[in-house]
């Protein structure tokens, strides 16, 4: 039994309906959905007899009533869901909560239909989700199945070997000296009774598009979401895709050189290479090559955002990959390759080493969104440089201001008044000025004992 108190009920209708908790008046096909929503996604508890406003309107409750219940369920979804049913009593009124939990094989269907949780409502799963979910429930991957289309031919012989090398370097699987390419990828199950899997094309293909359309990267430098001022292209095997991506980087990312003392100057990045790379690698380890839609890689002056096919899996939120989370990758084979390759580390550790970059590089942390069918991420560009605060209309004397309290963590108004050589006057309004254009925050009681810090992102 689900053991729900009426305190429990109360505090999860102070916070709403959420992407775990959904409320209705009474049992029928609405809350059927919310149970395959749930069951799809990462679990939650609804709860019967109350309204969507949050008020407790109660049900009725005979002696058969979760029973009734629990059989509805298991009549309309397949496979059979049996969630834990119990009833909750407050002033004198019976209200039902279901609680179901994330399921691990197979989608859950309600009389053929399939549905997840996104935030707060259900929606349908595409044919895409639905059968990338089976496949997965097989204990395979999509790229793991051969196509059936494609022989041997198909595969560049150059690619191979050039991976075979790079793992023979790094040492992370064995092969014997007289290993052929095909035997190899034979070992590594990227060949099957002769035919590539769709892994093997993917990473070795002389063309893979002729067999996933959609499988290439579209970059391109944006001064807004309409103005594009410079595009490029990248296609091929996913080795030359990646290669490719990071020489544009290279050409189009703006760099500063900083004397420290040793014979070579060291190079800034616009962002730090290494975190590139490791969103670029995992732009084409977890993409969805089942669908229409290609990746990118938007360059803006502020920000650099990577857009891919393919939302979270559900177990999985935003949140949870700035921290130690478990790995699922969309393309296990692919994975596999990239890992024993030395593309990638240790699955489950490429976004946290990415926020490890950026922030050892004094920027922001990335961030993560997920929509049905796409996930983006952004890198934030360092939100206090120069060029942008004189983009946001700062005069000469508040990028004083501004890079002393850099310097200094703090600034008070007869600080500013000594490094701008202004009036108490003007130097209140220019830091008023700084705190409306959300660069300063100010602390203190008031007065004399006002201080100016960065604000925070």
């Amino acid at each position: 039994m689900l053991d729900v108190t009426t305190d429990k009920l109360l505090e999860f209708i102070s916070k709403g309906e959420s992407e775990a908790v959904e409320f209705k008046e009474s049992f029928g096909d609405r809350a059927l959905e919310a149970i395959s929503a749930f069951a799809n996604s990462r679990g939650g508890t609804l709860f019967i007899g109350v309204k969507d406003s949050g008020e407790i309107c109660g049900v009725q409750i005979g002696k058969k009533t979760l029973e009734d219940i629990a059989n509805r369920i298991q009549e309309a979804t397949d496979p059979r869901l049996q969630p834990f049913l119990s009833i909750i009593e407050h002033e004198k009124k019976s209200v039902i909560a279901i609680r179901v939990a994330a399921g691990t094989g197979a989608p859950i269907s309600v009389r053929g239909r399939y549905f997840r949780r996104s935030g707060r409502t259900n929606q349908r799963m595409s044919h895409e989700e639905i059968m990338q979910r089976m496949v997965a429930s097989t204990g395979l991957s999509w790229d793991a199945f051969i196509e059936p289309a494609a022989t041997l031919d198909d595969l560049d012989s150059k690619l191979i070997i050039r991976f075979m090398e790079a793992v023979k370097k790094l040492g992370r699987r064995p092969i014997p000296e007289a290993s052929s390419d095909y035997e190899f990828l034979r070992k590594m199950e990227l060949i099957k009774d002769g035919t590539p899997t769709r892994a093997a094309l993917l990473l070795f293909g002389k063309n893979p598009e002729s067999f996933f359309p959609s499988a290439f990267v579209k970059m391109g430098r944006f001064r807004s979401p309409t103005l594009i001022v410079d595009d490029r292209e990248a296609h091929g095997a996913l080795l030359d895709q990646l290669d490719e991506a990071m020489a544009w980087f290279r050409e189009r990312l703006e760099t500063a050189f900083v004397i420290s003392g040793k014979p070579e100057r060291d190079v800034l990045w616009e962002y730090p290479l290494s975190a590139i790379r490791e969103a670029v690698t995992n732009v084409l380890c977890h993409r969805d090559y089942t669908g229409h839609a290609h990746s990118q890689i938007r360059l803006y002056d502020d920000r650099l955002e990577i857009w891919n096919a393919g939302s979270l899996p559900p177990s999985l939120t935003p949140d949870l990959l700035l921290r130690e989370h478990d790995s699922i990758p969309r393309n296990r084979k692919i994975a596999e390759a990239f890992f024993y390759a030395g593309l990638i580390e240790r699955w489950g550790s490429g976004t946290t080493r990415m926020a490890e970059e950026l922030k050892a590089a004094n920027m922001p942390l990335p961030t993560f969104t997920s929509e049905p069918g796409r996930f983006r991420l952004t890198f934030h560009r360092e939100i206090l440089a120069e060029d942008r605060l004189k983009n946001m209309g700062l005069s000469e004397r508040q990028l004083l201001a501004v890079a002393y309290t850099k310097e200094h963590e703090a600034i008070s108004n007869t600080e500013y008044q000594t490094i701008a050589g202004v009036s108490k006057r003007t130097a209140s309004r220019e830091l008023n000025e700084l705190k409306l254009k959300d660069i300063l925050v100010a602390e203190g009681v008031g007065g004399r004992g006002t201080i100016y810090r960065l604000k925070k992102i």
